[in-house]
């Protein structure tokens, strides 16, 4: 028998997966909750196998309450409305076994529920497409031999002014090779340009 703990704020939801997953025989729902402090409450009472887990909550969120059941013995399978990289990843990083969607069908929750308490992680397809496109970076685009002169100048500390002075450029040239160099680098601003230039070894021999 796989004992559940179903957690979300809207008691019709707790409702419908609780008529659900009870036409399962191998299924026992064993408390409910509805926010993460209550969560973290009724597992710890009552010690399930699977904790069905919305994210989403008013008070505390189900993410938080993730983290703070990594101690004990319950999968933790995330079944919510939200797909979005601010969901999905952090969830994963919490602790959770496995990310599924509201609209997934029954028969495929029931395995999803059997696959996570065998410690099996478990992905809705939508789920495993985003976290793919998360964890493979594109190859990175090299740095030009200016762009690397523009940045080894703004390293040591050189205005966009200073630069242009030292390669003989305009300030409007100088703004635009930055550009680039954020857009290749993967950055927003000068300061993270230079720690991540420096961290990939693109600096050798120039800056500091």
């Amino acid at each position: 028998m796989i004992r559940l703990v179903i957690v979300d704020d809207h008691p019709v939801v707790r409702d419908g997966l609780r008529g659900m997953l009870s036409s399962a025989a191998d299924f026992e729902v064993v408390g409910e909750a509805a926010s993460g402090d209550e969560a973290v409450a009724v597992v710890t009472a009552v010690s399930p196998d699977v904790v069905l887990m919305d994210l989403r909550m008013p008070g505390s969120d189900g993410l938080s309450a993730i983290e703070r059941l990594r101690g004990h013995s319950c999968r933790v399978l995330v079944l919510t409305t939200y797909d979005t990289d601010r969901d999905v990843l952090p969830a994963i990083k919490a602790g959770a076994t496995g990310y599924l969607l509201k609209d997934t069908p029954r028969d495929e929750l029931q395995r999803a529920i059997r696959a996570a308490h065998a410690g099996e992680a478990v992905l809705s397809p939508a789920v495993a497409t985003r976290l793919l496109g998360q964890v493979r970076e594109p190859a990175l685009e090299p740095l030009s031999t200016r762009e690397l002169d523009v940045l080894g100048l703004v390293a040591k500390g050189s205005t966009n002014r200073a630069v242009a002075a030292a390669l003989f450029i305009s300030e409007a040239t100088v703004k635009t090779h930055l550009l680039h160099v954020y857009a290749k680098l993967g950055v927003s601003d000068r300061a993270a340009a230079v720690a991540v230039a420096y961290e990939r070894g693109l600096l050798k021999g120039r800056g500091r």
